[in-house]
């Protein structure tokens, strides 16, 4: 049974949208692939199992906080193992890393 999410909007962090004019540069995910999303501000990895018409269904591989970079076994009703739906509309690509405290101004 999949767990039902209400995944946050990847906003700018869209793949669809990073790929709009490089369609063909966007594979459909295949089983083994990693997929990123956001869930109440964390970061959702999902192992993909099976994609069938524009949603991957697959595994919590990891919940890592957005702010520090922590692993966390849940967040919020999600936990690592949950078998999840995820839309390819709300697949987000990772964030890039915080700099560094001494680079800061």
């Amino acid at each position: 049974m999949h767990k039902h999410v209400e995944w946050d909007d990847p906003g700018r962090n869209s793949v669809l949208e990073h790929f709009a004019n490089q369609p063909e540069q966007l594979d459909e995910p295949r089983p083994g692939d990693i997929l990123s999303a956001r869930y109440q501000g964390a970061i959702v990895r999902v192992k993909v199992e099976a994609w069938v018409d524009g949603t991957s269904i697959g595994e919590v591989a990891a919940l890592i906080a957005a702010d520090n970079g922590r692993r966390m076994k849940s967040h919020g009703k999600l936990a690592l193992g949950d078998t999840v739906r995820l839309p390819d509309a709300c697949r987000a690509l990772e964030p890039e890393p915080s700099a560094p405290e001494d680079d800061r101004e």
